[in-house]
């Protein structure tokens, strides 16, 4: 059996997906390690991989697409000494690493090992952009924020006078590619999916392996269940919240709302019928759903896709509005923007998606693409079949990696 390492960024979206691939992993018998932040080490720790925490600071990683990059690679030049000791400990045989994680390609240079990109998000190429490609909103935005784009090349130069980081692109960190590219959704829900070459592996969404979550009210469910979520990688507030409560509940037997990090107690009296918690156990609760009211993050629509449930998207930022285009292009869902949101107007859309069948009918239809496409299981294979054929030493030279756009 081989040791497999897991490099990944401190955000639910990114982590959750691999939750699954490595529980299957030590399943098989493999040796699984998983660098993570304290925030989210007992939940990794369940899948019986051997958790490994990053030094420093836990700090989340959020903002525009230049401030993120600054983030990335400020962290990297953090984390990567201690995470280099950390595996040569190990001496794993692959490395999977986020496709937004810069020190994963480094680590993999640095040891001689293969390496993996894990994309929980869309994958990206010219036909769809990723958001840190190099472009004239980018370089406006580093003008307005001349610190930020700053410290970036600053980082950039001392990751680079360090460390072999040729596998690593200079600009689009949101689209670090490997010969091996993980893409946690079915060729029929991705955008573009027929202008990606054979290093990208669309998986299908990779659902499971989460600890269960006792406090939640499973027996007081009463169909039909109406779920409402913003995520928790941006802070909407209780009168956004308070908004979907009030157009749902008249809807639902039961409708359930996922605070994040606003306190329940702050959406202030609810109706009899409306569960607010910070947390809920999301794959649980799209399985009995009728509807999912959603930030459009890539990882909640591929969870509700897999659950064959239509979507009201109201996207807060990042790549949100190009999921919530393409949830309406594919037909299993409806979207609004944050500005237009009232009980009345919510009200209405998700009425429409209760009633006119063809969103259920689409919705159904992508469910069946999103399961035949092999989940957790597959994403597995793929790394198992890669080991095989890159043996347990063999790093790819810069000539066999996929050019970096």
């Amino acid at each position: 059996m081989s040791a497999v390492a897991f490099l990944n960024i401190a955000m639910h979206g990114h982590i959750n997906p691999t939750l699954p691939v490595a529980a299957e992993l030590v399943r098989r018998g493999h040796s699984v390690t998983y660098h993570t932040t304290p925030a989210y080490a007992e939940e990794i720790a369940a899948t019986g991989a051997r958790v490994l925490l990053y030094s420093g600071d836990d700090q989340p990683l959020a903002g525009t697409p230049l401030t993120l990059m600054d983030q990335l690679a400020r962290t990297a030049v953090r984390v990567l000494p201690a995470v280099l000791t950390d595996l040569r400990g190990t001496r794993p045989d692959l490395i999977v690493h986020d496709s937004l994680c810069p020190w994963g390609p480094v680590a993999a240079r640095e040891l001689d090992v293969p390496a993996a990109s894990s994309f929980t998000t869309f994958a990206f190429n010219r036909h769809l952009p990723s958001p840190t490609r190099g472009s004239w909103e980018l370089l406006a935005a580093a003008a307005a924020l001349p610190r930020h784009a700053g410290r970036y090349l600053r980082s950039r130069w001392e990751l680079r006078r360090r460390y072999d980081t040729r596998a690593v692109p200079l600009i689009d960190l949101a689209n670090i590619r490997q010969p091996l590219n993980l893409v946690y959704t079915s060729r029929a829900v991705h955008p573009q999916a027929d202008s990606f070459d054979q290093s990208y592996r669309f998986v299908g969404p990779s659902v499971g392996a989460r600890p269960a979550d006792s406090s939640f009210p499973v027996d007081r469910l009463r169909d039909p269940v109406l779920y409402a979520s913003m995520g928790t990688l941006f802070d909407v507030g209780p009168g956004l919240l308070r908004s979907f409560a009030g157009a749902l509940a008249p809807l639902g037997g039961t409708v359930i709302v996922s605070t994040g990090h606003t306190d329940p107690a702050a959406l202030g009296p609810l109706p009899p019928n409306v569960i607010a918690h910070r947390s809920v156990p999301q794959p649980e609760v799209l399985a009995r759903a009728a509807l999912f009211v959603t930030h459009g993050g890539v990882n909640s629509v591929n969870e509700a896709l897999y659950a064959g449930v239509p979507m009201l998207v109201v996207p807060q930022g990042a790549d949100q509005p190009l999921v919530a285009s393409h949830v309406v292009e594919l037909g299993a869902g409806l979207s609004i923007r944050t500005e237009d949101v009232n009980v009345e107007v919510v009200r209405a859309l998700a009425q429409r998606l209760l009633d006119e069948p063809r969103f259920r009918a689409a919705a159904s239809t992508l469910q069946v693409a999103q399961r035949q496409a092999g989940g957790y299981p597959r994403a597995a294979d793929e790394l198992e079949r890669y080991l095989q054929q890159t043996g347990p030493v063999t790093q790819p030279g810069s000539a066999d990696l996929p050019p970096q756009a």
